[in-house]
């Protein structure tokens, strides 16, 4: 495994982030481990030297949060010997104020992710998505208390336009409070329209980058055929990716395939590998339900595609609308 800086903050982290959200509990979807299911694949994953796991307040109604803390304090010997990051917008309950980033939702919920992970701080705390209702002056001067408060060290973003990006930065550096250190975006070879304006603002920050689906929710893996063919349990009740991908993507998958038979190698090692080339591109989120989706992770960070592999992966692109940030 190799570390990275999180951007240019002080933070390392491994260039391969577990997503924690295939954790928790499996009445929410059919693809979603319990606690027992899952100890294998995190062990895995310390035992390859990942130290970045990603959760959210949200996902399996906090069981993930739950999970995630039983297991990484089993497997880890101290608390600094991982980053451990979690989000909150989402609801987590059926009042008016149990979801977006109000001043009382953000330090109720980091309360209460606090509670579930057992333990005093997260390294990375996130906004899962970006507040219409709420003033960013709000949310950003309550993260900053939450920094302030020793509950968390740093804070990050998820998907929403570059504007609005920037316009958070902005507030935050105008008050001096804390300001985004990544942005979780999505971002894989067959979504790549971050290119145009988030990824070069994050550039010029330095902001790191963690992108969310770098496989496409398993397209680029081979989870979907042309025509609606699916091949995993996921697959089959991905209702999400049905609006997010559709057959015009496969262009995209049939050149990772080419590449990946060539090196003789799995398509996802390919598909991550093109990810890792990216600048500015620290460590994609990586979700596994078996072990060896977590191999195939660790194997593409080794991998160095040539030059004119990137441009057989590129060329087929075909622009797409916004998709990602609802």
């Amino acid at each position: 495994m190799e570390y990275v800086r999180l951007g240019t903050s002080g933070l390392t982290v491994s260039r391969g982030c577990l997503g924690m959200m295939s954790y928790g509990d499996p009445a929410s979807w059919a693809w979603v481990l319990g606690e027992e299911d899952a100890e294998p694949i995190v062990r895995r994953a310390v035992e390859s030297g990942v130290t970045f796991f990603d959760s959210a307040d949200m996902y399996s109604d906090g069981v993930s949060e739950v999970i995630t803390g039983r297991l990484l304090g089993k497997l880890f010997a101290r608390r600094d010997d991982y980053v451990l990051a979690t989000k909150v917008y989402f609801p987590t309950g059926p009042g008016p104020n149990d979801k977006g980033l109000s001043r009382r939702h953000i330090m109720a919920a980091i309360d209460a992710s606090l509670a579930r992970l057992g333990v005093d701080h997260v390294d990375l705390y996130q906004i899962h998505r970006w507040d219409n209702e709420t003033p960013i002056e709000e949310t950003m001067h309550a993260l900053d208390d939450v920094v302030a408060s020793g509950k968390a060290r740093y804070i990050g973003a998820s998907s929403m336009f570059a504007w609005q990006f920037a316009k958070a930065q902005h507030v935050a550096e105008a008050h001096g409070w804390t300001r985004f250190v990544s942005m979780q975006n999505h971002y894989n070879l067959v979504y790549r329209e971050e290119e145009r304006e988030m990824i070069p603002l994050c550039l010029d920050q330095g902001v790191g980058l963690v992108p969310w689906s770098p496989l496409a929710r398993g397209l680029l893996t081979g989870s979907r055929t042309r025509g609606g063919g699916r091949t995993t349990v996921r697959s089959g009740t991905d209702h999400i990716a049905e609006s997010m991908y559709t057959d015009g993507d496969f262009d995209v998958v049939d050149a990772v395939r080419a590449v990946a038979a060539a090196r003789d190698v799995p398509p996802a090692q390919v598909a991550l590998a093109w990810l890792l080339t990216r600048s500015g591109v620290t460590a994609p989120i990586i979700g596994a339900t078996k072990t060896k989706h977590l191999d195939d992770a660790i194997a593409a960070v080794r991998i160095r595609l040539s030059e004119s592999e990137i441009g057989a992966l590129e060329k087929p692109y075909r622009p797409h609308p916004v998709l990602g940030h609802h």
